[in-house]
């Protein structure tokens, strides 16, 4: 299956339930690595631009480069006030950006989609000399008990699961050979709190994620909700999570 499809009718559900990241950690890329406002930034696989939100409210120039219809439309729609959007039907092989066009590139909770060799061509292509890439993850805390509850409901009702971000880990092989093992690492805590409508959002926002429609859908749903009345607290349930970055050049 082309992965670009796999977010097809997910957006929705994904601009509810998708968090935002760390606020030390777009500090942290501000304040240590060199972003600036006059900076030119391609964000790959930007999504319903989630992330690239983060940039434009530092009044960066973002190209959002997303190949998914669906939730590049939901992106313009929420980031079409900004003066630095700009919407790029693309991908991380064929950004169909310019060459050396961009001082940095990041992408958030998109790298484990990527073909690893040609997105790393591609970054090398159209990066200015000296930029930095920043390859961004939302990762559980996999101490926790609702997390691991959570694990569980989607590993016995989804057939694509493979493990929260992607199934990707901490300093994977994939993110050691793309940068050829010389990286930095960086994280900050991004606890997540979420009402009912939130959490099942968050839940369905997933590429594995079942859709209304197919088998046990009702009981996939029905745990979820199960879930949430176990651990919520005054219509709240508090999920623990970071914001990690691996940064690096190409």
């Amino acid at each position: 299956m082309d992965t670009t499809k796999k977010f097809d009718g997910y957006a929705d559900d994904y601009t509810v339930g998708r968090p935002g990241y760390a606020a030390e950690l777009i500090e942290c890329m501000y304040g240590i690595y060199g972003m600036a406002k006059e900076s030119v930034i391609a964000d790959i696989g930007s999504g319903t631009g989630k992330f690239a939100k983060h940039l434009m409210d530092k009044g960066s120039t973002v190209y959002c480069v997303e190949p998914n219809d669906d939730m590049r439309r939901v992106a313009e729609e929420e980031l079409g006030g900004y003066a630095g959007f700009c919407s790029v039907n693309g991908g991380a092989e064929n950004t169909t950006l310019d060459d050396n066009s961009v001082d940095f590139i990041t992408t958030a909770q998109a790298f484990h989609w990527f073909d690893v060799q040609k997105f790393h061509n591609e970054c090398k292509r159209i990066l200015k000399p000296d930029g930095k890439v920043f390859l961004i993850w939302n990762v559980r805390d996999m101490d926790e008990a609702l997390n691991k509850e959570l694990y569980q409901i989607y590993r016995k009702f989804c057939p694509d699961f493979k493990g929260f971000s992607g199934g990707i880990e901490k300093d994977d092989q994939r993110i050691r050979d793309f940068f050829d093992d010389k990286y930095e690492y960086v994280a900050f805590d991004n606890p997540l709190y979420l009402d009912r409508e939130r959490f099942i959002a968050r839940s369905l926002s997933g590429s594995y994620s079942l859709k209304d429609g197919d088998k046990d859908y009702t009981k996939y749903i029905n745990a979820i909700e199960v879930t949430f009345d176990r651990y919520v607290n005054k219509g709240i349930v508090s999920i623990a999570n970071r914001s990690v970055a691996y940064i690096g050049s190409v």
